[in-house]
């Protein structure tokens, strides 16, 4: 993203290398480097990038993640609705830049059947037992078909994950692939999945949306952030049977997918490459100037 007229140091951990500004990524996950790059090059600005266990976990309860964010010169949050997780004390210093993506083809769709996918490691903020359960609801809809990719971080998760794969033949989990895989098993789908309890700006639904994939999303913050507040697809946070109405709607009613899939359009602006580097670049030079 940065070019080298900078000497920016972009890790999860400073090393402690000679650089003009540090971006930090995690407040609680580099509060270490944090405090080292505040003692021992005062006056250089720093930056920290806020996920989504930042916003909505860690600075709430960590007083290292909270010291983090008083440290800053400036905040970064990935999308619109991180502005509100954050104490109106740091509000001022903090800004929006949107991850980016490439713009991706469309690849064609099955007409015999609904394909959805969902793209998330097994772990409990990522709540894929709200996928399990909607799978077992439409078992007698053979028309709707399941693929989950993400490793099994949690164990206990991933003995769900087959379990459900057992008794559903229409869910496929296909553990975790290889990123190009997953980006056109992305295009190939009808709609994305999302069903998590936390989301920081999750970069799976910009890859939806630039390749042209309608997303079903969880609504919590992180996810409103990026797809808008009046965004058509989203079911509450755990709600297995919403997610299974919406993604029965999404097949009978191609009028409603298709609203969806405007609604994610009307969003790809915002994920552009061009427009992620020009906020970034813009950020080190004020902090610079």
């Amino acid at each position: 993203m940065l070019g080298s007229a900078y000497r920016v140091q972009l890790l999860p951990a400073w090393q402690g290398e000679a650089c003009d500004l540090l971006i930090a990524l995690h407040a609680r996950r580099s509060a270490a480097s944090i405090a080292d790059w505040v003692r021992m090059a005062p006056g250089r600005p720093l930056v920290v990038v806020l996920t989504g266990t930042d916003l909505y976990r860690d600075i709430q309860v960590d007083r290292q993640a909270q010291a983090a964010l008083r440290s800053a010169d400036a905040l970064v949050v990935l999308q619109e609705d991180g502005l509100l997780a954050l104490p109106p004390a740091v509000r001022s210093r903090a800004r929006v830049i949107y991850q980016s993506g490439n713009l991706r083809q469309t690849l064609p769709k099955s007409p015999r059947h609904l394909r959805a996918i969902m793209v998330g490691h097994l772990r409990s903020e990522k709540s894929p037992q709200t996928l399990f359960a909607a799978a077992r609801l439409l078992r007698e809809r053979p028309d709707i078909r399941i693929d989950h990719i993400g490793a099994a971080l949690d164990p206990a998760l991933g003995a769900q994950a087959r379990a459900t794969q057992a008794g559903c033949p229409a869910y496929r989990w296909l553990g975790a692939l290889p990123h190009p895989d997953t980006l056109r098993r992305i295009q190939r789908a009808h709609l994305l999945v999302l069903t998590s309890a936390m989301e920081g700006g999750a970069h799976v639904i910009l890859e939806a949306v630039r390749s042209g994939t309608p997303v079903l999303a969880s609504d919590v913050p992180g996810n409103r952030g990026m797809l808008g507040a009046q965004y058509a697809g989203y079911f509450p946070c755990a709600d297995a049977r919403a997610l299974a109405g919406l993604m029965v709607r999404a097949r009978d009613e191609p009028a409603f997918r298709d609203r969806l899939g405007r609604q994610c359009a009307a969003r790809d602006r915002l994920f552009e490459p061009a427009r992620e580097q020009r906020a970034l670049h813009g950020l080190v030079a004020e902090l610079l100037a």
